[in-house]
């Protein structure tokens, strides 16, 4: 079975995120618990402030999948609903067809860590 991760809804007000870091590459089997890759959601377009409202989240898997295809790359910005992995439950499916649903994953506030994409461009 097919399944896709399209960039969800974390925080009210958002439209994008950043990729800050990846945690898996195409073709890997990836276990419930299993890190798929952190992001961060910038509001300061939606409140003015000094201090930019910017947050961290991480996104692990809650089932066992493998990894076909991840669009991304770490200071990528993702919008909204669009497509960033697609899984699937057996190494060798055939990705032509329709996804059946959406991967099941956990989403969680995190603090920025040496990893990230942010902050390392100085």
């Amino acid at each position: 079975m097919i399944y896709e991760f399209r960039l969800p809804l974390i925080v009210p007000q958002m439209v994008a995120a950043t990729v800050e870091c990846l945690y898996a590459k195409p073709g890997e089997a990836l276990k419930t618990g299993a890190k798929l890759l952190d992001l961060s959601v910038d509001l300061s377009s939606a409140f003015a402030q000094e201090c930019p409202p910017v947050s961290f989240f991480r996104v692990v898997m809650r089932e066992a999948v493998f990894l076909r295809k991840l669009d991304v790359v770490p200071g990528q910005l993702c919008h909204l609903n669009e497509i960033l992995a697609v899984f699937s439950t057996e190494a060798d499916e055939d990705l032509d067809v329709l996804p059946a649903r959406a991967v099941r994953v956990a989403i969680a506030g995190i603090m920025h860590h040496s990893g990230m994409w942010t902050g390392n461009d100085l």
